[in-house]
C-alpha cells in the first residue's frame, strides 16, 4: 500500500475510533470469520448475566482486517480511548505490551486451557491476553495410500531402497503417527513420480515455500524437533545450528528430487491446500484451519501431530486472544470480562459458536461429539506446542519475514546455505538485540 493510502486508512480509522464514545466495555475485536461470529456468542452470554451492571456490559467494535495490526499499534501508542479491549497475537505481543496491562485470569484458566496455551499470551513474564483462537499445524496424509503400501511386500521393499538410496537409511513404512521427518521425507520420495515412477500419486508432499512470514510458521516445526531454537537464554543467536541446517536440507532435497512441486516456491496456504485437494498428493504439513477443507476433498485423510525428530514431536503454535489497553476508561469492567472470558463457561461457548479456542484434555473433551478437532488441537497443543524464544518479542515478525526471505533463497537456489546462514544471523542479531 502507498505512503498515502495508509495514511487515508489510518485516518479513517481513527476518525472511526475518535467518535465512538461509551460508557460500556468496548471490545476491538478480529473482524469477520468465526471469530467474530464467536465473540458476539459469548459477548450475548455475558451481557445478559444478572449480575453485570449496565456500565460494564460489553459492546463490540470491528474494522477492516487490512492492515489491522499496525493501525492498532497506532491507535495504542496514541493512548486512544475509543476501546477497552483489544485484540492481540501472539507475535506482536511485544509490540503492543508498552500501551497496555497485564491481566490476571480466572481460577479455572490453567485448567481451561493449558499452560502451553496460556504462554502464548504471555510476554517476559507476564499475562497480557485471554487465548481465544489457536493455529498449529497436522499432518495430513491419504490414509488409503499408506494402507496400500503397508500391505504389499514388493512396495515396502522399493520404499526401503528408496530411504537407502537418498537417506543413507533402509526405513520401513510405519504408521503415520510414529513418523519421524526421516520418514516423512522417505514416504514423500516413494510417492513421488520423480523417483518413484509406479507412485499412484505425482508429489509425495507439498512444501509451501513463497517468501511468506507465515510459510516459515509452517516450517519451524521440523527444526524445532532437532533442537533448533531462535536464541538462547543469554540472547545470544543460535539459528545457525545444526538443528536448522539438517531441516533445511532435507526439505531442500524435497525440492531437488521433484517429491514437491516444481512451482511451489510460489505457494502459500491456498495453493498448498489446491495441490493436496487435487489428490495427487500423498502427504504435506498444514494449519489445523484447513482440516474441513483437506478431508472434504480427500475423505480417506487422517490427521496427525508434525513427524518427530531426535528432540521429540513440536508444533509451531500461536494464538489470538483478547487483551486491556493500558489507556481505558473502564479497567475494573474490562478486567472482569477478561476474566470471565477465560472460565470453562466461555470458552465452551465460543467453540461451540464457531471459534477454535485451545483447550485442554476434560475441557475439550466435552466437544468431542460436536467438535473433535478442537480435542486434536488441545492436545497437540498441550504436548508438543512451543513458541520460540523470542517469538513474542517486538519484532518477532520481522524475524519470521528475514527468515523467509533467506530460507526460501536456498530452497530456490539464489543463495547457498552458508550465506543463508550469515545473512539471517546478522538480521536476528539486529532484531533481536
Amino acid at each position: 500500500m502507498k505512503r498515502s493510502a495508509k495514511l487515508l486508512a489510518m485516518t479513517a480509522m481513527a476518525s472511526l475510533l475518535a467518535g465512538h464514545a461509551h460508557a460500556e466495555v468496548t471490545v476491538l475485536g478480529w473482524p469477520g470469520g468465526p471469530e467474530e461470529a464467536a465473540l458476539r456468542a459469548v459477548t450475548e452470554i455475558y451481557n445478559a448475566k444478572a449480575d453485570v451492571a449496565p456500565e460494564n456490559k460489553v459492546e463490540l467494535l470491528f474494522t477492516s482486517r487490512d492492515g489491522f495490526f499496525d493501525k492498532l499499534q497506532i491507535d495504542l501508542a496514541a493512548g486512544t480511548k475509543a476501546f477497552d479491549v483489544n485484540l492481540i497475537a501472539t507475535y506482536s505481543i511485544g509490540k503492543y505490551a508498552p500501551f497496555m496491562e497485564p491481566i490476571t485470569l480466572s481460577g479455572e484458566a490453567e485448567t481451561v486451557f493449558g499452560g502451553t496455551v496460556l504462554k502464548t499470551m504471555q510476554y517476559e513474564g507476564a499475562q497480557y491476553g485471554v487465548p481465544t483462537d489457536l493455529s498449529l499445524h497436522f499432518l495430513y496424509v491419504r490414509s488409503d495410500l499408506i494402507d496400500a503400501l503397508l500391505a504389499d511386500e514388493a512396495a515396502k521393499a522399493r520404499y526401503s531402497e528408496i530411504a537407502e538410496k537418498h537417506l543413507g537409511e533402509k526405513l520401513e513404512p510405519k504408521n503415520p503417527q510414529d513418523w519421524t521427518w526421516k520418514d516423512f521425507v522417505a514416504n514423500a520420495l516413494y510417492f513421488s513420480k520423480s523417483v518413484n515412477p509406479d507412485s499412484p500419486t505425482r508429489y509425495g508432499t507439498v512444501i509451501q515455500a513463497k517468501n511468506l512470514l507465515f510459510n516459515m510458521m509452517v516450517f519451524h516445526s521440523w527444526p524445532r524437533s532437532y533442537g533448533a531454537n531462535w536464541m538462547d537464554d543469554q540472547g545470544n543467536i543460535t539459528v545457525d545450528s545444526e538443528a536448522y541446517r539438517t531441516a533445511l536440507k532435507m526439505a531442500k532435497m524435497l525440492f531437488e528430487l521433484g517429491a514437491t512441486p516444481q512451482d511451489s516456491t510460489s505457494y502459500e496456504y491456498a495453493e498448498a491446500n489446491a495441490a493436496y485437494s487435487s489428490g495427487q498428493v500423498a502427504a504435506m504439513v498444514q494449519w489445523n484451519a484447513a482440516a474441513s477443507d483437506l478431508k472434504g476433498a480427500q475423505s480417506a485423510t487422517v490427521s496427525f501431530a508434525p513427524p518427530a525428530g531426535p528432540d521429540g514431536r513440536f508444533t509451531h503454535i500461536h494464538g489470538l486472544g483478547l487483551g486491556l489497553n493500558k489507556a481505558s476508561d473502564n479497567t475494573e469492567g474490562a478486567r472482569a470480562f477478561l476474566s470471565w472470558l477465560s472460565t470453562e463457561e466461555a470458552a465452551l461457548a465460543y467453540a461451540r459458536a464457531g471459534g477454535a479456542p485451545g483447550l485442554a484434555g476434560a475441557t475439550a473433551g466435552k466437544l468431542a461429539d460436536e467438535r473433535p478437532d478442537l480435542v486434536q488441537v488441545g492436545d497437540y497443543a498441550s504436548n508438543y506446542g512451543f513458541v520460540m524464544n523470542g517469538g513474542t518479542s517486538q519484532n518477532a515478525l520481522s524475524v519470521y519475514e528475514a527468515q523467509a526471505k533467506e530460507f526460501t533463497g536456498y530452497w530456490a537456489g539464489t543463495q547457498d546455505l552458508d550465506a543463508a546462514m550469515t545473512n539471517i544471523t546478522a538480521s536476528m542479531t539486529e532484531l533481536l538485540k
